[in-house]
C-alpha cells in the first residue's frame, strides 16, 4: 500500500553531506562506524526510526514529501536541497552583542563554540569572539547544505 499524507511511518535513515560525510542517522551501527556515536552523546537505545505523521510538518519537507508513494519495506536515496531542508544559510541571522551584553544575557564567557539558548527560543553558536564583539550564528547548523539520505521504510500505519 502506498504511502500517503497521514499515515505514521516509521523511517531508518542515513543523512549524508554531498561529500559522503554521514551527519546523522538512526542506525547505531552506522553512527559507530562513523565516529558519530560518541560525539553525539547517546545511548545505543536513541537509535531507531524516526516515526512520523506524513504531511504534518513533523520532518523536513524534502523526506516528508520523498516518502509519498512509497511502501513498508522500500528503500530510496533522496537528496534534498536546502530550501526543502534546514533553509538557505541567512547571515542575517548572525547577531553581534558586547561581551559584557553577551555575559549578561548568557551567563557564561564567550569562547567560540559555545552553544546558547537566546530567551526567544532561538539556538545559536559563538562564532567569533574579539576584545569588543561577539557573533553568535543563530542559523542551524545544516542551513545551506544539500543534504542525501539513504531511507527505508520500516514500518506504515
Amino acid at each position: 500500500m502506498a504511502i500517503e499524507s497521514g499515515d505514521r511511518v516509521a523511517l531508518a535513515y542515513v543523512g549524508r553531506f554531498e561529500d559522503g560525510t554521514v551527519f546523522n542517522t538512526s542506525r547505531y551501527e552506522v553512527a559507530v562506524e562513523h565516529g558519530l556515536f560518541e560525539a553525539q552523546e547517546k545511548d545505543r537505545d536513541d537509535y531507531a526510526p524516526q516515526t512520523f505523521v506524513v504531511g504534518a510538518g513533523q520532518i523536513i519537507p524534502g523526506l516528508d514529501e520523498a516518502v509519498v508513494g512509497m511502501a513498508a519495506g522500500e528503500e530510496a536515496t533522496v537528496t534534498v536541497p536546502p530550501e526543502d531542508a534546514y533553509g538557505e544559510f541567512d547571515p542575517d541571522r548572525i547577531r553581534t552583542y558586547d561581551p559584557e551584553t553577551f555575559e549578561g544575557m548568557v551567563g557564561e564567557t564567550p569562547e567560540v563554540g559555545l552553544h546558547v539558548h537566546a530567551e526567544n527560543g532561538l539556538h545559536g553558536d559563538v562564532t567569533a569572539v574579539r576584545d569588543d564583539e561577539v557573533d553568535v550564528d543563530f542559523n542551524h547548523e545544516l542551513a545551506g547544505k544539500t543534504l542525501v539520505f539513504d531511507i527505508e521504510i520500516v514500518a506504515v500505519q
